[in-house]
């Protein structure tokens, strides 16, 4: 293997396309080489300079990498690890970028490879799919989960942490157990709740579709994440069914409870009920952000560099535009936008977006 930074990447959609964009631009002497399915997506890559060699298949190209990135479909990871195996250099590393870390770390386990796996999930990403919506950006400020593999070695967990670190994102080291549990609590049982609440309102509607016509607000915001793919969620409830199952029942539970004190005409409970969840929600980092409280906010896809959020701040304030919250989000799953932007008013947003687009930023509305 000779000196040069070489990376390969199975599978080159929004995720993989994006990491590979980021050593582009990191590494701009690396050898990036890929293989995907969909040979659109290769050429597109090649002819932009991310990709050196787009493949065909998964061959011996693969031995000269010191990174091999999983980014095909979890259904997919199996065929490939056995495809891979034969040409795979005992010194490479290999990481996915998967929503779900259990289930592949029991491939790798099955495929003998545990001391050079080292799990990734990026947390970051967009409704939007493909290499065409890929872009080095979408890793920057974002929390990139890294799950080891047993007898992999610290020296190699710390090395590979600051490589991810390079590339922008915000490294954070966890068991593959944690890592399910805490994403089916925060990610994955709040798109099953926004789905069937949605669902819910779909079978209770008029047939003239009253409740549609005048769902806005709260409802729209908490149910926003149910417009995600329907195929990446199915499979994400399928590989972590165990732990979201788990905390539906325990959401249930609470589900009950709360309707049995509104049977009750439970005032003090109800009170209490509303207070906690207000206190410990504006208590989180993101507090303006989130589904459960209304505000008038944009992402904006800025470089991480200086001056870069001052000058989102001057164009608005020049252009006398109230500013209720400005920061950096640094987990961006399912959503465009590096940095969020809050105003005081809701017409603000279309004011905002409309100056900042003709500066050439690039705007998201949640």
């Amino acid at each position: 293997m000779n000196d040069t930074l070489t990376c390969g990447f199975i599978g080159l959609g929004l995720i993989g396309g994006s990491i590979a964009k980021a050593f582009r631009k990191f590494y701009p002497d690396s050898r990036l080489i890929a293989y995907d399915i969909k040979q659109e997506a290769l050429k597109e890559a090649a002819k932009e300079g991310v990709i050196d060699l787009p493949l065909s298949h998964i061959g011996s190209d693969f031995s000269e990498c010191n990174y091999i990135f999983l980014c095909a479909p979890v259904s997919e990871n199996d065929k490939n690890l056995s495809r891979l195996k034969e040409h795979l250099s005992p010194s490479c590393l290999l990481t996915d970028v998967g929503s779900v870390k259990t289930d592949i770390h029991k491939h790798i386990k099955d495929t003998g490879l545990e001391s050079q796996f080292i799990g990734g999930h990026p947390m970051a990403g967009s409704e939007r799919i493909g290499y065409v919506n890929s872009k080095a950006l979408l890793l920057e400020n974002a929390y990139y989960i890294l799950t080891p593999g047993e007898g992999v070695a610290e020296e190699t967990i710390n090395n590979f942490s600051s490589l991810i670190a390079s590339l922008g994102a915000i490294p954070m080291v966890l068991t593959c157990r944690q890592h399910d549990f805490v994403t089916a609590a925060v990610s994955h049982l709040p798109h099953v709740i926004a789905a069937s609440l949605v669902n819910l309102i779909k079978a209770s509607d008029s047939e003239e579709g009253i409740m549609k016509l005048i769902a806005a607000g709260g409802f729209k915001d908490i149910t926003r994440i149910a417009s995600s793919s329907p195929v990446m969620w199915q499979q994400i409830c399928l590989t972590n069914k165990e732990n979201i199952s788990e905390l539906l029942d325990a959401y249930i539970v609470s589900l009950k409870q709360i309707k049995k004190e509104i049977d009750a005409s439970g005032s003090q409970q109800l009170y209490d009920f509303f207070d906690n969840a207000r206190s410990y929600r504006d208590s989180f980092i993101d507090a303006s952000s989130g589904p459960i409280k209304k505000s008038y906010s944009i992402r904006i896809d800025i470089a991480d560099e200086p001056g870069a959020l001052a000058a989102i701040a001057t164009i608005l304030a020049l252009n006398q535009i109230s500013i209720k919250n400005i920061g950096i989000v640094h987990n961006r799953e399912l959503e465009g936008g590096v940095l969020q932007v809050e105003f005081y008013e809701e017409n603000s947003i279309e004011k905002a977006s409309a100056i900042l687009q003709s500066k050439g930023y690039s705007i998201y509305h949640k």
